[in-house]
């Protein structure tokens, strides 16, 4: 084992870095321009602000990523909406086969009538979602490309 100031040097903790960064700059900012470094660095998506330095140091490409939280929002939704419509074709599709099975024929095709009266309210709403999503696609996506 090495010597270390008369002592055993121990093997645990962190191994040394075989080039560790010792040299420090320091940087003074007015207002502006601190609020203009910070709106750059979020706008990298970096976590550490001495690295996001470093890279506009060096010319490294910096990526900057937005992220849009509406339409992340109205696409989940959206996603939401469209598995609870697909459940209730599911569901349709059962309750049909149980209105055959334990009602007689003239009472299951009066609830049947009933049921395919909702089916299309349901199905105009989903039309309607439908020129709304494209709506909001024309208006709101196409503009970013």
């Amino acid at each position: 084992m090495n010597e270390h100031n008369g002592k055993p040097q121990k093997k645990t903790g962190r191994r040394p870095k075989t080039d560790p960064a010792k040299i420090r700059y320091t940087i003074s900012f007015n207002e502006m321009e601190h609020s203009r470094f910070l709106e750059l660095f979020d706008e990298s998506g970096m976590k550490v602000k001495a690295h996001f330095i470093t890279s506009c140091i060096f010319e490294k490409t910096i990526k900057t990523i937005k992220v849009d939280k509406g339409t992340v929002d109205f696409y989940m939704r959206l996603t939401s909406f469209h598995s609870q419509f697909r459940t209730v074709g599911v569901n349709y599709n059962q309750i049909v086969k149980i209105l055959y099975h334990n009602f007689s024929e003239k009472k299951a095709a009066s609830l049947l009538y009933k049921l395919e009266k909702n089916t299309v309210k349901l199905v105009d709403i989903f039309k309607k979602v439908m020129q709304l999503t494209e709506e909001f696609d024309q208006k709101h996506l196409k503009n970013q490309e």
